[in-house]
């Protein structure tokens, strides 16, 4: 009996609802920002099985500790979605990833970008690539692989989400933490961009409950309520490094903490040392607008979400006292707000209220004091 010919293994894959063909385009429209973020550094350019990096001027290094993070965007790629706005989400993974490099001490090298996807659309995957790679120039990061996957089936044709991973250097003895940390140090905020990337999926509960979509407006923004969510997270690596190989600030900062899921408390206690505490005052700054209106729709309190959202501090650093007006210059100078928001204690504390330690890290103590300035 006569048998009709197998289809391709291609063709098979196509009838699957993967379109690898589509893949490739999307790696020809992203090639040119891969490759702006490649300094002498990378080996091989763009398109190999592994991107390579050659770290051989880690041989001046008398013990090179290597530093690494991974991270995703959470839910804020929802928004991303639904406005078919698909440049920024981007820096928002670099910014999420990078930036715990940094917090050690570390100089941040190469970066890879993972993107599931329901259904490859070169110009959105090119566009959320290009966004990586503009933040990754901004860092100093060298873009050197990726992946794109298509999980029809899985995600629906226009859903996706995105992760990195992120690798970099410090020496051993420079490295930032909580052991540096003593008491009397200056406790600095640097200003947030906004809500950065922690915390939406209490945002599109509050949204969806308040029957308020993306592309309404609101008395509060100048722009509509999905760009606003959109804006971009601040990076913070360049200017902290800066900071850090300014030989007139030497030793000046001891730790720093991204201050990411779990809010300003959880996130500052886990870079103080046992023993240690710090009361962060409100009343140095006020939210952004974002907060409030959010906080005013979902009818509750500031205070009620400090474990959520960031809340106007994306990242804190803790400083020798004698370096605090020095370092907030400096930062200032790079265009970063940033203000005392409270000092550093050794001395025996009743601890009701604080939090101590977050994530594994049984480290110092912390809370939150006093009223936010209207």
């Amino acid at each position: 009996m006569a048998t009709s010919p197998a289809p391709s293994t291609s063709a098979s894959y196509a009838a699957a609802g993967v379109d690898t063909a589509a893949g490739d385009r999307a790696v020809e429209l992203m090639k040119s920002a891969v490759a702006a973020t490649h300094g002498p550094g990378v080996v091989g350019g763009v398109g190999g099985f592994a991107g390579m990096f050659d770290v051989s001027f880690l041989k001046a290094y008398e013990r090179p500790l290597l530093a690494t993070s991974t991270d995703g965007v959470g839910t804020k790629v929802a928004i991303a979605q639904a406005l078919d706005k698909h440049d920024t989400i981007g820096q928002d993974l670099v910014g999420m990833v990078v930036d715990d490099i940094v917090v050690v001490g570390a100089r941040p090298l190469v970066m890879t970008d993972y993107i599931a996807c329901g259904r490859v659309v070169p110009a959105r995957i090119a566009s959320i690539v290009e966004g990586i790679a503009r933040a990754c120039s901004e860092t100093g990061t060298a873009l050197v692989g990726g992946e794109t996957a298509e999980h029809p089936g899985l995600l629906g044709p226009d859903d996706y989400d995105v992760a990195g991973a992120a690798v970099g250097a410090v020496e051993a003895g420079s490295q930032l933490g909580a052991h540096l940390v003593r008491d009397g140090d200056v406790v600095l905020a640097l200003a947030s961009s906004g809500l950065h990337s922690n915390g939406f999926s209490l945002v599109r509960h509050i949204l969806a409950s308040s029957d308020l979509g993306y592309s309404d407006g609101l008395p509060e923004f100048s722009r509509t309520i999905g760009e606003e969510l959109l804006e971009p997270t601040r990076l913070y690596t360049t200017p902290l490094l800066r900071v850090l190989d300014d030989p007139a600030l030497a030793g000046a900062v001891h730790s720093l903490s991204h201050v990411t899921g779990g809010g300003i408390a959880a996130n500052l206690a886990r870079v103080l040392p046992l023993g240690s505490s710090a009361e962060v005052d409100r009343g140095t700054w006020s939210p952004d607008p974002v907060f409030r209106v959010l906080s005013d729709l979902a009818g509750s309190t500031l205070e009620s979400s400090e474990g959520t959202w960031n809340l106007g501090i994306g990242m804190i650093a803790v400083v020798d006292a004698a370096s605090a007006g020095a370092v907030t210059a400096a930062l200032e100078a790079d265009g970063i707000r940033t203000w005392q928001v409270g000092t550093v204690s050794t001395a025996v504390r009743d601890l009701t209220g604080f939090e101590q330690g977050a994530k594994g890290v049984d480290g110092g103590a912390v809370r939150l004091v006093g009223s936010y300035r209207a």
